[in-house]
């Protein structure tokens, strides 16, 4: 049996009583980070051989882990912090075992993304996306059509181009910037996607609103009697897909693309 185990985001004692028992109780542990580990392992005791499992590995290494099942052998995979398989190695794996008939459970526990929605407020549904792709064009693709409550884990570098961009695709929107989670100084920010984070350190959960009902008149309209509401006030064809979007509060490009059709 493979399980796939939980382990803290933040404060050590979340790791649960299942977990722990779990962790001491198989051959072997494959983690992402073997030195990140050995602090929780010896926290609680926990003396099991430990193997590197990460994403620079998790493809070559899967005929190792493999051969561990196939001898019957119980075997954990742990991440860094939070549920592996989420934004962490174990996808690939989970799918070599789906394939290969062999058994396998996952440990509740922590998870970020989990975390920062309850903290947020906000409705669902909701859809998590992680982190952003490096291309515009996958970025666009990967959130066309998104106007639920969206989540994001952004890194501290890319905080303000990443929120830039999200603004601008999504519209303004509420929203709320969390870090730290489960530590004593865990921090939760609402604010808008347009406004300034000054913030050097760590990662963040981003937790985007769903988009608001606007109380716009122009509103009720079709999107072709809006359109043309500006156009016969003597806008070109450009500056009035932009206001429309505006109102809506949606890209223009989803406005442009019902021009087309």
């Amino acid at each position: 049996m493979v399980y796939f185990v939980a382990t803290p985001i933040g404060n050590l004692s979340e790791m649960s009583y299942r977990a722990v028992e779990t962790l001491k109780s198989v051959s072997a542990i494959f983690c992402e980070d073997t030195r990140h580990s050995a602090i929780l392992l010896r926290e609680y005791g926990i003396e099991k051989p430990t193997y590197s499992y990460h994403k620079f590995n998790e493809k070559a290494s899967l005929d190792f882990v493999l051969d561990f099942c196939r001898r019957g052998e119980d075997i954990a995979v742990i991440s860094d912090a939070g549920m592996p398989g989420i934004n962490d190695p174990g996808n690939i794996l989970v799918n070599a075992l789906r394939e290969a008939d062999l058994p396998y459970t996952v440990v509740s526990g922590p998870c970020a993304m989990v975390n920062a929605f309850v903290i947020s407020g906000f409705q669902p549904p909701f859809t998590y996306y992680g982190f952003l792709p490096e291309r515009k064009k996958d970025r666009d693709a990967m959130l066309e059509g998104t106007v639920g409550t969206a989540i994001f884990y952004l890194s501290v570098h890319d905080i303000k181009e990443n929120m830039a961009y999200l603004c601008d695709r999504l519209g303004d929107r509420e929203c709320c910037l969390v870090k730290e989670l489960t530590k004593s100084h865990e921090r939760a920010r609402f604010c808008r996607l347009s406004d300034v984070i000054e913030d050097d350190r760590g990662e963040f959960v981003l937790v985007v609103n769903r988009a608001e009902k606007e109380q716009n008149p122009l509103c009720a309209l079709t999107v072709d009697e809006h359109l043309r509401y500006y156009t016969d006030g003597g806008m070109s064809k450009n500056e009035a897909v932009k206001a429309v979007a505006k109102d809506r509060n949606v890209h223009k490009n989803e406005i442009y693309k019902l021009t087309i059709k």
